[in-house]
C-alpha cells in the first residue's frame, strides 16, 4: 500500500514538474522560403550599393576578396572577424573584431555561414545576405526577431 501511494505521489510530482518546463507550449511556425524574401534581400543590396550573386540556396553573396590561404571544410574551426546586421533596420546585432574570440566549428554555425564561409580562403572577405530560413528561422533568437533576414561581412582570419 505504501509503495502504491509513493508511486502515485511520484507520478504526480513528475507530471506537475513537466507541465512547468519552460518552452513546452511554443506556438508552431513555418519558415519562409528564400524566394519569398528575395525582393527584400535585393532591395537591401541595392540600397547599400552591393552587386551580389544569388547562391542556389537563395542566399545573396559577394566575394570582396577571395583570399589566398586554405578553404574551410564543415569540420574546420574557423576564426573570423565579422559584423552582423538586420536588413530591416541596418542595425548591428553582433560583431567581433578579434578573431581569437571566435574559433567555431563551421558545421555548428547557421546554414548561411556554412555555405558562405567556404566561398573564400584564409585572408578573404565575403558579404552575405542570409534569408531567415538559412539563419535562425521563424522563431525569435536572442535579440533577433523571428523571420529576420541577416547581412554579414565576414573576414576569414584562420582555420584549424
Amino acid at each position: 500500500m505504501k509503495r502504491t501511494i509513493f508511486g502515485l505521489m511520484l507520478c504526480a510530482v513528475v507530471t506537475i514538474g513537466l507541465g512547468c518546463v519552460k518552452g513546452t507550449n511554443v506556438e508552431p511556425c513555418t519558415n519562409k522560403t528564400p524566394q519569398s524574401e528575395l525582393a527584400a534581400m535585393q532591395a537591401y543590396a541595392s540600397a547599400q550599393g552591393f552587386t551580389m550573386a544569388t547562391h542556389p540556396n537563395g542566399m545573396l553573396y559577394q566575394v570582396v576578396d577571395p583570399g589566398s590561404g586554405a578553404v574551410a571544410f564543415p569540420t574546420s574551426r574557423v576564426f573570423v572577424k565579422y559584423v552582423g546586421r538586420l536588413i530591416s533596420s541596418n542595425a548591428v546585432f553582433d560583431q567581433q573584431t578579434n578573431p581569437d574570440l571566435t574559433g567555431w566549428v563551421l558545421q555548428s554555425l547557421i546554414p548561411g555561414w556554412q555555405v558562405g564561409v567556404p566561398l573564400i580562403a584564409v585572408g578573404g572577405k565575403v558579404r552575405l545576405i542570409v534569408p531567415s530560413s538559412l539563419a535562425y528561422g521563424c522563431r525569435p533568437y536572442s535579440t533577433l526577431p523571428g523571420d529576420a533576414i541577416l547581412f554579414f561581412e565576414i573576414e576569414l582570419a584562420r582555420i584549424e
